[in-house]
């Protein structure tokens, strides 16, 4: 069962609102509320008024590490894309992963307001 979480940005001078699948308690909710939190809207794509949602799948190490990312489903903008990329790899470390979990695919969204 998913929950939409809501998270709010206030950038320059535009409101964006970003969603996440939510997961009760266990590795995926952690890091899809660990990227959330870290997520911001790329100030080239907010000037073109570049919206969208990208899908990134996110394969972490034992400890934690990003080891890889690779884009699942594009957003319609390069910028955004890029940013839904480089965005598991900036973080860097997150939470171990459960016993036979080392990947989650995070819906990542941007939209204007």
């Amino acid at each position: 069962m998913f929950k939409t979480v809501a998270k709010s940005f206030l950038l320059g001078a535009s409101l964006v609102i970003v969603t996440t699948p939510a997961f009760a308690g266990d590795w995926a909710g952690s890091v899809a509320r660990l990227v959330a939190s870290k997520q911001t809207y790329p100030t080239a794509a907010q000037m073109r008024g570049d919206e969208g949602t990208a899908k990134v799948r996110v394969s972490v190490g034992a400890d934690g590490t990003v080891s890889a990312t690779e884009l699942v489903a594009g957003s319609g903008s390069a910028l955004l894309d890029k940013e839904a990329l480089a965005l598991p790899k900036k973080i860097g470390k997150f939470p171990a992963p459960d016993a036979g979990q080392s990947s989650i695919v995070l819906p990542l969204t941007w939209k204007l307001q």
